[in-house]
């Protein structure tokens, strides 16, 4: 399975125990409606399955799994930090009118004052706020996702309208 016939869910943040169960930290909105028999993580660049023997979802965006053939903490260790992903077939359907920041990935951001900003390659959730990541002027400039600033998006054409405060691009391109 490669990234383009999967999705990524979240990444391995630790081990629990002896006995190698490991917690999942999950990105992924809508991670208690996942199916979860089997997990693909990142090894080498490679995405490696890793059936579910057992696992226990948490309120705080985490579970606990045991994975079949990983029963001792030197064979859990080696997939800390391990991003996690699922095949496109498993992805839970969405109510047409649901929308996150996180469809955001791809859209081009344009400023209502400084034009195009480029593609949004990233989008990261925080504890306080999405926060949205664009290559712009040859550098990576991040900037928040929140009501304040988001004047338009038209999922038609993949375009967010911004109105950023002045100055805020600044911080990154005049260090």
């Amino acid at each position: 399975m490669t990234k383009e016939e999967s999705f990524y869910i979240g990444y391995i943040t630790k081990t629990k125990g002896l006995k190698g169960e490991l917690q999942l930290f999950f990105e992924f909105e809508d991670y208690q409606d996942l199916d979860l028999d089997v997990v693909f993580l990142e090894v080498n660049g490679k995405l490696v399955p890793f059936f579910v023997s057992s696992h226990k979802l948490y309120d705080n965006k985490t579970g606990l799994f045991y994975f079949e053939d990983v029963d001792h903490i030197d064979k859990a260790q080696p997939l800390v930090k391990k991003k996690a992903y699922m095949p496109l077939n498993k992805k839970p359907e969405r109510d047409e009118d649901e929308f996150y920041y996180t469809d955001l990935k791809g859209f081009i951001a344009v400023d209502e004052t400084l034009g195009e900003l480029g593609e949004i390659i990233e989008v990261n959730e925080y504890p306080q706020q999405f926060v949205a990541t664009v290559h712009y002027k040859n550098t990576d400039v991040l900037f928040p996702l929140n009501e304040d600033f988001i004047v338009e998006i038209d999922d038609e054409e993949n375009i967010l309208t911004l109105d950023l405060p002045e100055g805020l691009l600044d911080i990154y391109l005049n260090p």
